[in-house]
């Protein structure tokens, strides 16, 4: 699990180890910690680092990635604040993400490049399976839950204009946020299923006499701290016994297009984690 704005921690974790876990792509967001919740293991990542001090541009996506792939990690889902661009998708309701539109620049969205080029299908981000589970939970545990919602990533860190966020409406976006792109990219990359769950915060700034403030955005995330802890201890509930294959699990089979020759073998190093199992 990554935990986005408000979701730092996961008090519900049993035996837990924090771990320091090192990345050929950098420095991650912090330690890992892993756990179990009604005997089944997580592994929980705090996207902004503890504290909340890195902002979304400073994430490194790449990095907190690779090291959950490493930890063992074969399914990830991630809990996020985000805006609402529809009336009906109120603040304090959940949303499971199921489309993204990607407005982010200057990250590093792929864990492959020169020497190493690959292109992993992307049509549809999101595992349904997970996303199904996660709101199955969060309903579970008493939210109001939108199944289904397009989320535009945009840069940050601050806020939309008010042309901005109605022209996003007319895109038909449903939700926005600052961190789901490309942690959605690499982690198809990855081939893990990947998920987002959801806070709404706000209304972003469509409405009339209506913009956002970090105040209201922090009211509501600690207002909904209980209620994700909550989805949290469900989802682990309504986990199967055991963990069915996904198409997500062999994403990058047909993906690498460079020929053998021409492989960069330092960049192969990188990937132990990533794409080691396919003897690149």
């Amino acid at each position: 699990m990554i935990g986005g704005s408000g979701v730092y921690d996961l008090a519900l974790l049993e035996d837990t180890q924090r771990i320091e876990i090192a990345s050929p792509f950098g420095a991650p967001s912090g330690p890992v910690t892993i756990g179990t919740i009604a005997g089944v293991r997580f592994a929980f990542l705090p996207r902004h680092g503890e504290g909340h001090r890195i902002p979304p541009e400073g994430v490194n996506y790449r990095a907190n990635i690779d090291v959950l792939k490493r930890c063992g990690v074969t399914d990830l889902i991630a809990i996020s604040a985000i805006g609402s661009l529809r009336e009906e998708f109120a603040p304090g309701s959940f949303v499971a993400v199921d489309q993204f539109i990607d407005r982010t620049s200057g990250r590093d969205g792929s864990f492959f490049g020169e020497g190493l080029v690959a292109h992993v299908s992307l049509a549809d981000p999101v595992c349904p399976r997970l996303s199904s589970l996660a709101a199955d939970a969060a309903q579970a545990a008493g939210a109001k839950v939108h199944r289904g919602g397009c989320y535009l990533a945009m840069q940050g860190p601050q806020f939309s204009t008010r042309a901005e966020s109605r022209m996003y409406r007319q895109w038909g976006v449903d939700v926005i946020g600052m961190t789901g792109m490309p942690e959605a990219r690499l982690a198809r990359e990855a081939e893990l299923p990947y998920a987002l769950l959801g806070m709404v915060t706000d209304y972003d700034s469509w409405r009339d006499g209506e913009h956002v403030e970090v105040d209201q955005v922090v009211q509501v995330m600690h207002a909904n701290a209980a209620l994700a802890r909550r989805t949290v201890n469900e989802l682990a509930r309504l986990l199967p016994p055991e963990r069915a294959g996904s198409p997500i699990d062999h994403a990058l089979d047909n993906a690498i297009m460079t020929a053998p020759a021409k492989r960069d073998r330092a960049l192969i190093s990188r990937l132990d984690a990533i794409a080691g199992r396919l003897a690149l």
